[in-house]
């Protein structure tokens, strides 16, 4: 990852808040993994399928926004970011609260894979882990 990491990730998560999926995408490789699978929602493989679920996730939300809190390049193309999300479903009058972690390999700039983990314990532990394999 490049100097700038934080404006990076933020500049994506701005992207994400004004649901702009073509923005978002930028950001991907072609052949991009998209894996929430640590978060029980499933791997996305391919632009069409990243494509679809974020606008699939999105649209379960009347509001929704995420803020960085944390990010850290951990070299050999392995970023650790902590996003908060809040978020009202559609038809309520209530908002969810939540932090989870992405880790983001990248490739020539490009995202290659980002999976996101509930437990940001745990997503940090896997991006050390992998950081350090790819070194």
């Amino acid at each position: 990852m490049t100097p700038g990491l934080g404006d990076v990730a933020r500049g994506a998560l701005e992207a994400v808040n004004r649901r702009d999926v073509d923005a978002v995408m930028s950001g991907f490789a072609p052949n991009a993994v998209y894996d929430t699978a640590p978060s029980g929602m499933g791997v996305y493989e391919g632009h069409p399928a990243i494509r679809a679920f974020l606008k699939g996730y999105w649209e379960c939300f009347d509001e929704l926004s995420f803020e960085l809190e944390e990010a850290l390049d951990l070299g050999g193309g392995v970023a650790f970011l902590v996003n908060r999300q809040v978020a009202r479903p559609v038809g309520s009058t209530a908002y969810t609260r939540t932090r989870e972690a992405h880790v983001v390999q990248s490739e020539d700039g490009m995202v290659v894979r980002l999976t996101v983990y509930n437990d940001v314990d745990d997503g940090r532990a896997a991006a050390e882990l992998l950081a350090r394999e790819r070194r």
